[in-house]
């Protein structure tokens, strides 16, 4: 495909997505959405990409919201419609099975925070505001804020952002544990994409199975998720990757992952 609102481009195992709607602050419309969907669905299956960084095109959003003009038209079987396709795209990201890190480079409010808190990690510039204002549009988050920001970060802080509908800098949202890591604005793509290669560079299949464990082990309860975790620690103990990293501990070397 020839994405007309993304800019996609791919180097040393990374794939780098930028939303590019920059008047509109890159809010995400249904064309958008289904150009994500259609772009993260190449990616599982693309062996070259290990992992991904999502992105705002230009310095002032990541993703701004939702289309405001879209969503003052629908009615509610289309409300209910359009929830279910964002949730899907979302679900999507969650259940790649590799490394996606959102780098949120300016406004990232109720859609575009959203998109955020459905990948692994997130990044932001300490420039960067983040919200879920929906209520103050006389609607909820439908993109599975209520459930993912209540997951993250826990009840208390979902409750606050969701239902003041404020926007919080990048240091509370790193205070409480929305965002993984702050840097510089000049810095954020740099830094964003460091963090990303550390991981890279660890057991891609253990990367892959600790990514399994913490999604489902959050549906789950605590013994049924150490089950789950014993099982895949199991597994894992028959791979040579699992093989080369202790040799390589105990050689005093780097270890050489053939994803085996």
């Amino acid at each position: 495909m020839n994405p007309q609102s993304l800019i996609v481009e791919k180097s040393g195992g990374i794939a780098v997505v930028q939303v590019n709607r920059p008047k509109v602050l890159n809010a995400l419309n249904a064309e958008t959405i289904g150009e994500l969907a259609c772009v993260f669905a190449g990616f599982a299956a693309d062996a070259e990409v290990k992992g991904v960084i999502l992105t705002g095109a230009g310095e002032k959003a990541f993703v701004a919201g939702a289309d405001i003009s879209e969503l003052a038209q629908q009615t509610p079987i289309e409300g209910q419609r359009n929830a279910k396709r964002g949730q899907e795209l979302l679900d999507r990201i969650d259940r790649l099975g590799k490394p996606v890190i959102a780098a949120i480079n300016g406004f990232a409010l109720g859609g575009g925070l959203e998109l955020a808190l459905a990948c692994t990690l997130r990044t932001a510039s300490e420039t960067a505001r983040m919200g879920l204002p929906e209520v103050s549009l006389g609607i909820i988050p439908g993109y599975g804020g209520t459930q993912r920001l209540a997951r993250i970060a826990g009840p208390g802080v979902a409750r606050e952002w969701i239902l003041t509908g404020e926007h919080f800098p990048a240091a509370e949202a790193h205070r409480v544990g929305v965002v993984n890591r702050v840097f510089p604005a000049a810095e954020l793509m740099a830094g964003t994409r460091k963090m990303l290669e550390t991981i890279l560079s660890r057991g891609p299949i253990a990367v892959r199975y600790a990514l399994d464990a913490i999604r489902r082990g959050a549906d789950t309860d605590l013994a049924n998720g150490l089950e789950l975790e014993a099982d895949l620690f199991g597994l894992i103990s028959s791979s040579a990757d699992m093989r080369e990293g202790m040799r390589a501990f105990l050689e005093k070397r780097k270890a050489e992952f053939k994803n085996q």
